[in-house]
């Protein structure tokens, strides 16, 4: 029985800083190309929900077991962040939902388990990255997020075995970042290299050995790490000279931690052909080695958004000190309104499916669709005879809109939008990832997932509507 990815999906945010507004603001660092931005109601969270919907719209996807969460950048702690994913998602109570966060291994981690259950399970990854204003960290870094289902040939078709896996695990000091802290420290490079250049000579060796292949029997390699030297290095090292390298992302998008690796494998596989041998090294506290073969059925997959159009949709205008003030490295007078109040538990407990779901309300007898969900039709006026219908997926047509510039936000104007549903149902909505130029009556839009706004330490997740681009 051939076990490894059924499908994958990534999200990739539509904002982009250009590296040369960073030296133009400050006078130093910044650099060529750009970094994909988390907009200002983006968090890891809600990225890896995206990327999931990706995955879930590309192929015919069994339930999972479980669901992980992997990053760095968690929106919570003590709490699980991998609750609004399964919520989002409108899985059952059933299915089992962890993080697995603290350090860039944490996505390793996470597929590792997958790969050696023996049930399905999907993977969510997502960073939120930066640094200090000027830093290496603030140019290299960049958001995104990705997911991948891990299961076996009984739940749908294996477009990439797993052939093996192996490790290296030593304690160093490379890269840390204590609770609290808004930006991570690092030690010195070229003794961080030197540690890793020995990790990864041991894993691919090892990983030769249990798989029986050689260097000659790789077709793509990929390099994920957060140390960009030992990165470098690391295929002379693993005696992977020879082999092509995966596209590198980085110039365009920026190194997005814990879902890097992922996000250069969905790319890879974006593009690949049945019989490809596929081998990813993560250099993370140590080195971890994942080798996987394309299947036939990878001619009959397609990504719902491929890494490539993702990567070409981005907007690049964004302004330095607007990323800054995303971040809270500027704190900036707000619109004049009263502050925004947190979600109490008990309505958000109540009302998930809708909340999180997006799921409204269809009346049995008229077809009428209801959002949020409603108990009496608009349409004869029926009672407590509905069906829960889910809309996240469905695209929508703005009817009318208005500009607001007194409400609060982080970034402002909000736009709001009255949007019909295609099949019927209206809702009015806030439009994000769009310019107030840009909105028009007849624009096409979809819904995506997306933190309103904190409050008290809350988040409150909903859904916005963005355009369809």
């Amino acid at each position: 029985m051939a076990r490894g990815i059924l499908g994958y999906g990534t999200h990739v945010p539509y904002y982009r800083l250009r590296r040369d507004a960073i030296a133009a603001a400050l006078g130093s660092g910044g650099g060529s190309g750009t970094r994909a931005v988390a907009s200002y109601d983006e968090d890891a969270t809600s990225m890896a929900v995206e990327a999931a919907r990706v995955a879930l719209r590309s192929f015919d996807a069994p339930t999972p077991a479980t669901v992980y969460f992997a990053s760095v950048t968690p929106p919570y702690l003590d709490k699980t962040n991998a609750n609004a994913i399964h919520a989002a998602l409108d899985y059952p109570s059933s299915v089992f939902a962890a993080d697995v966060a603290g350090s860039a291994r944490s996505t390793t981690a996470a597929v590792e388990a997958a790969l050696h259950d023996t049930r399905p399970v999907l993977i969510g990854a997502a960073d939120v990255r930066t640094g200090r204003p000027g830093s290496g960290d603030e140019t290299s870094s960049g958001d995104a997020g990705a997911a991948v289902m891990i299961g076996s040939d009984i739940d749908a078709p294996v477009i990439a075995e797993w052939l093996g896996s192996a490790s290296a695990t030593h304690e160093f000091l490379d890269r840390w970042r204590q609770p609290g802290w808004n930006h991570s420290r690092v030690w010195e490079e070229r003794f961080g290299e030197s540690v890793y250049q020995r990790l990864v000579t041991e894993a691919t060796t090892a990983a030769f050995k249990q798989t029986e292949l050689s260097a000659a029997d790789v077709d793509t390699v990929i390099f994920a790490g957060l140390h960009a030297r030992a990165v470098r290095s690391a295929a002379k090292a693993g005696g992977l000279g020879a082999v092509p390298r995966a596209e590198d992302l980085t110039g365009a998008i920026g190194n997005v931690g814990s879902a890097h690796g992922l996000v250069a494998l969905a790319r890879t596989l974006d593009d690949a052909q049945p019989g490809q041998v596929v081998m990813l090294v993560s250099l993370a506290d140590g080195c971890d080695v994942t080798v996987f073969r394309t299947t036939d059925a990878i001619t009959g997959y397609r990504s719902a958004s491929p890494v490539v159009a993702q990567i070409e949709g981005g907007n690049d205008t964004l302004a330095y000190n607007t990323f800054l003030t995303w971040r809270g490295y500027l704190d900036r007078e707000p619109p004049r309104r009263p502050d925004p109040e947190s979600p109490a538990g008990p309505p958000s407990e109540r009302n998930v499916a809708w909340k999180y779901g997006f799921v409204g309300s269809r009346d049995r007898s008229s077809g009428a669709v209801h959002l949020p969900p409603q108990r009496v039709s608009v349409k004869g006026g029926a009672v407590d005879d509905m069906e829960p219908v889910p809309m996240a997926d469905v695209e929508a047509t703005v009817a009318t809109f208005t500009i607001d510039r007194l409400a609060f936000s982080l970034s402002p104007p909000t736009i709001a939008v009255v949007i019909d549903f295609d099949g019927g149902g209206r809702f009015t909505s806030e439009l994000t990832d769009a310019d107030p130029d840009e909105v028009e009556i007849g624009m096409r839009v979809r819904m995506t997932f997306r933190r309103m706004l904190t409050a008290d330490g809350v988040h409150n997740y909903f859904w916005k509507a963005t355009p369809v681009r």
